[in-house]
This record gives structure tokens, C-alpha cells and sequence, in this order.
């Protein structure tokens, strides 16, 4: 099969950073789904993965983490899906990505595409949508059945990938949005996707806060830098509010300037549960099966913007530096094979 991957860990600029390499068929066992790769999408994850290192893997390295595809085969333990059922899915960090032909992935990581999306712009969806749906409905206890109507939420960088669907996803919970982008173009985005307000988060963030009639808010979801943000979060936040940051940061953390408020900080790892096998693995089919409903009742649009074909190591390595260039608005997706 065909695929792209690495060898060397190498600035995006290096030709030999991503590679087209063929790679013998993969076979399911267990409940594991083979699927033909249809479209793909590249994430912040991708580029933190391919950053360079000083190492160099015996045998090619596949990355990728959200596709969409048909399944070609079924391992015996398989439930849930059949041979041609059309799926997306964003798989695990722990094995082969998806940026070849041909991918095995749990079922129980799965969902039935949504109908009235084509593939791309289903492959821009399933790692941005578990991300932001267990960051709100999980970490932040969110009602999605509109218990929590009316509260407010930030969302720190509205216009990325996860921002673009954490948007959607706080309006149909009845939230108050407020996101935050400093490009005329993000910032119309972020109004697109729903959002309520929109600030600049290169300006001073309470102050325009205060401009809406906002002194505080109830959640605060930080998708771009957690230590930059630390001390305006602990501003903003309400008291008994709940924070939630999906970056890994080195620095350290002032924690206990939350303990005055009874603030709660979560990580968000969408990751985690396939990682560790968790027995509640199978929740991430349950929450790709209610996106796709929601996406097929038009309570959710796709957030793919850009699109390249075919799916090569030319075309992921510039899908990788517009991700790098820090410009990047909703979702970039690849889709088919030369």
C-alpha cells in the first residue's frame, strides 16, 4: 500500500521530513476494523510528533490521526461495523497513523460517517470534535441538554480546529460564546462557527471582557498556549468556574492561584482512553456516532476549509507548514490517492 512517513525527525522544509513510501497491507484481528483511506486531515498533533529529534526509526513511521474511509475488512470480534461501511475516526496516538492506503483501527474508536458529508469534509472533524466534546461535556460538566443555558464560556484561539467545533458545539448547549482570534479573517470565522463575541486575544483579554458586560465567566477553554494565558485565566474565571487546556506546557503552573476562587483545571487528552485501553474506550464511538447525527440534522457543519489532493508527501509536508506558520483557520484536509 501506499503511504507517507518518516525516518528522520526534520525541520518541515527538509524534502526527506515526510516520505512516499509503500508499505505491506496491514490484516484486522480482534476489533479491529481495516479501512481504505479515503481523506485525511493534519492536526497540531502531527507536527508535534514530526518535530526534530534526534532519532531515526529503523522502519518508516506513519503519521496521521483523523480520516475518513470505507471499511475493507473485519477482525472476528468486530460489532458495531461491516465491509463497506463508510467511517471516520481519529485512532490512536499509540500506533500507525493514518496516512496510508490502508489502516487498522478499534472499532470501538469509530463512527459511521455522517451522510451528508463527502470525506473530506468528514476527516476534519473527529479528533477536533472528541477533543472539544469531552473538554466541555466531560471536564467542564457541561449540560449539552441546555441545563447550563446562558453561562458564558471563553474559548482562548476560537478559529483553530478545536475552537472552530468547540464553538458549535457550547451553542448547542445553549451557551454564551466568547472567542477570542486577531485576524479579521479568523475573527469572521469564529462569528460563522457561532460565536457570540469575538476579542482579541493579543489585547488585553479582561478589558475587553468588561467592554461586553462580562467581568467573568463561567468556563474557559484554552486550545493555544496554557502558561501565557495562566494569569488571565485565573482573572476571568468565576468563582467555582472550571478550566480546561488541551496544551502541555514545561513551565510550572501557579495552581494554587486558583484556590481562592474553588476553581477547577483540567487536562484534555483526547487520546487518553485508546492509550490506555480505559473501560469506558468505547465512549468515543458513542460521541463520533452523536456528532455525525447532529452534523446530519444540521446542527453542525464541517469546519474544513482547505483542501489538497492527492494525499502525498509534497502535500503533507505544506499542510504541516501552514500549521506551523500559526495562520491556520478551521480544518485542512487531503483526499486521495495519485
Amino acid at each position: 500500500m501506499k503511504a507517507v512517513a518518516l525516518k528522520r525527525y526534520l525541520p518541515i522544509s527538509e524534502p526527506e521530513s515526510l516520505l512516499d513510501v509503500e508499505l505491506p497491507d496491514p490484516k484486522p484481528e480482534g476489533r479491529e476494523l481495516l479501512v481504505r483511506v479515503q481523506a485525511v486531515s493534519v492536526n497540531p498533533v502531527d507536527t508535534k510528533v514530526r518535530s526534530p529529534k534526534d532519532k531515526v526509526e529503523a522502519s518508516p513511521r506513519v503519521l496521521g490521526w483523523d480520516a475518513a474511509g470505507v471499511v475493507e475488512g473485519v477482525g472476528p470480534g468486530v460489532t458495531h461495523f461491516k465491509v463497506g461501511d463508510a467511517v471516520f475516526y481519529a485512532g490512536s496516538l499509540t500506533r500507525p497513523g493514518c496516512d496510508s492506503e490502508l489502516h487498522l483501527v478499534d472499532e470501538r474508536i469509530v463512527g459511521r460517517k455522517p451522510g451528508s458529508l463527502d470525506f473530506a469534509q468528514a476527516a476534519a472533524l473527529p479528533l477536533t470534535a472528541i477533543t472539544a466534546h469531552e473538554a466541555l461535556f466531560d471536564r467542564c460538566a457541561i449540560d449539552v441538554g441546555g441545563r447550563h443555558a446562558g453561562r458564558t464560556l471563553l474559548i482562548i484561539n476560537g478559529a483553530g480546529g478545536v475552537g472552530s467545533i468547540a464553538i458549535q458545539l457550547a451553542k448547542l448547549a445553549g451557551l454564551r460564546v466568547i472567542a477570542t482570534s486577531s485576524r479579521p479573517e479568523s475573527q469572521q470565522w469564529c462569528r460563522d462557527m457561532g460565536a457570540d463575541h469575538v476579542i482579541n486575544h493579543r489585547e488585553e483579554i479582561p478589558r475587553q471582557l468588561k467592554e461586553l458586560g462580562i467581568a467573568e465567566v463561567d468556563y474557559l477553554f484554552n486550545t493555544v498556549n496554557t502558561a501565557a494565558y495562566w494569569d488571565v485565566m485565573v482573572e476571568v474565571i468565576k468563582p467555582f468556574g472550571r478550566i480546561v487546556s488541551i496544551v502541555e506546557t514545561e513551565e510550572p503552573l501557579k495552581l494554587g492561584a486558583l484556590m481562592r476562587k474553588s476553581v477547577s483545571f483540567s487536562w484534555e487528552l483526547m487520546f487518553t482512553r485508546p492509550m490506555f485501553q480505559t473501560a469506558d474506550m468505547e465512549e468515543q464511538h458513542r460521541i463520533l456516532t452523536q456528532v455525525a447525527e447532529w452534523l446530519d440534522a444540521g446542527r453542525l457543519k464541517s469546519t474544513l476549509r482547505e483542501r489538497l489532493s492527492p494525499i502525498s508527501a509534497a502535500n503533507l509536508r505544506a499542510a504541516h507548514a501552514k500549521l506551523e506558520s500559526g495562520k491556520m483557520v478551521g480544518k485542512l484536509v487531503l483526499e486521495g490517492w495519485r
